[in-house]
């Protein structure tokens, strides 16, 4: 007999929960895509979707997953040769300087392993050292989801002012936009790329690339950008068909503008201090857990620590065994421990990821912990007592104040 008949929950760093108001706006007949409705509601997102990134400037709309993101990025303002610096903290960095370098680009990545951010006086000395400016870019996630590291995208821009580097700044915020905090025009990011389906809380299928003035006039230095990736058009369409470069996603954007309006309705402010408080939850219950079990999380220093991902090992073929009771028996699916393989554990069978992003809340957190835990006392794994009661604890303090 198995306990996960029932609505399924889908725990995993993306895609996240659809809420059920996404997916009824979703349920509608298929629309004119050359005037009317649908023309006027795109076009009026593209305000909510700058305020969501912080800027003032360009967006541009792809019918495309995150690495599609990543190469319109990269073909917007790079030649084939071009040189580029990768710091990582994680697997999806490398993920990013492989599809640079399918693109003909130079990368050459700074590896800060798994358990720590971009040290950015490394990245100066580095910068410092290119006295040609042959580095034109500086590409970097803000969360790996891998890892759940929380990179300091300010910092990253302190060093290259203070190297005197006119390199681009290029964010990878797929597991962050809408989930931890993101000011793109304060702290000086020139290219963000982000993903639908996580902290906008629609279903895959779409992705953005947002840039400044500079990253614009690097694009004028491309000598060649495919029809379909490049910016310009899709930008400032001149026709609303261009805006995609063919047919419009037409009922993703129905669900986009009702995530959009949930957004809107709970405050950007309020989504980061949701999503801070529901992980500082689930860090009480795996700091109790750990404190008698294999368990531990990936990061010790809660100050790096991603609000949407909490990354942890319990042993090799703990995490394996954990993921698939909790979802057989249960209903509740876990996170993959992507690109943590090592020697000792090959196939990362050791660890997993707790999601904790977009459309969630205290009873969604407390619910899965309560799984997590009955499968670990299922599976005889051993672990520390008390971890709901730490976790309920930090739900009935209420939200963390950000700005302390």
């Amino acid at each position: 007999m198995s306990l996960a008949h029932g609505r399924p929950y889908l725990a995993i760093p993306g895609p996240s929960v659809i809420p059920d108001r996404v997916l009824q706006a979703m349920h509608a007949p298929a629309p004119n895509i050359y005037e009317g409705d649908l023309v006027e509601m795109t076009f009026g997102m593209i305000p909510d979707l700058r305020r969501v990134a912080r800027t003032a400037h360009d967006a541009a709309i792809y019918i495309a997953n995150g690495h599609g993101a990543w190469e319109a990025a990269l073909s917007n303002v790079l030649n084939p040769g071009d040189k580029i610096l990768v710091p990582a903290t994680g697997r999806f960095a490398f993920g990013w300087a492989d599809m640079a370098e399918g693109l003909g680009l130079v990368p050459h990545i700074v590896d800060f392993g798994r358990k720590a951010t971009i040290d950015p006086d490394r990245l100066q000395e580095i910068l410092e050292q290119d006295k040609a400016h042959e580095i034109k870019a500086v590409l970097f996630s803000h969360v790996d989801t891998a890892t759940s590291v929380r990179n300091d995208p300010a910092a990253l821009r302190a060093a290259l002012d203070a190297a005197g580097h006119p390199a681009l700044l290029m964010a990878d915020c797929i597991a962050s936009l809408a989930c931890d905090r993101f000011e793109m025009d304060a702290w000086g990011v020139d290219i963000m790329v982000a993903g639908c389906q996580k902290g906008l809380m629609v279903p895959p299928g779409l992705s953005f690339v947002f840039f400044n003035p500079r990253a614009a006039e690097a694009r004028e230095k491309v000598t060649r950008v495919s029809r379909y990736w490049d910016w310009k058009p899709r930008s400032a369409p001149d026709f609303f068909y261009n805006f995609f470069g063919g047919t419009a996603p037409t009922h993703h954007l129905l669900g986009l503008r009702t995530s959009l309006d949930m957004i809107a309705e709970e405050g950007l402010e309020n989504i980061w201090a949701r999503h801070a408080t529901l992980a500082r939850a689930v860090w009480a219950a795996c700091d109790h857990w750990a404190s008698a079990g294999p368990l531990e999380m990936n990061l010790a220093d809660p100050a790096i620590r991603s609000h949407a991902v909490t990354a942890l090992a319990i042993g090799p073929g703990n995490g394996q065994a954990l993921r698939r009771w909790t979802a057989d028996q249960a209903g509740l699916t876990l996170g993959l421990g992507i690109g943590m393989d090592s020697e000792t554990d090959p196939g990362g069978t050791g660890f997993f990821r707790i999601g904790h992003m977009g459309h969630l809340n205290g009873h969604m957190v407390l619910g899965a912990l309560g799984v997590i835990e009955a499968g670990m006392t299922a599976l005889q794994i051993p672990h520390g007592k008390e971890a709901l009661s730490a976790a309920a604890g930090v739900i009935a303090a209420g939200r963390i104040d950000l700005a302390q």
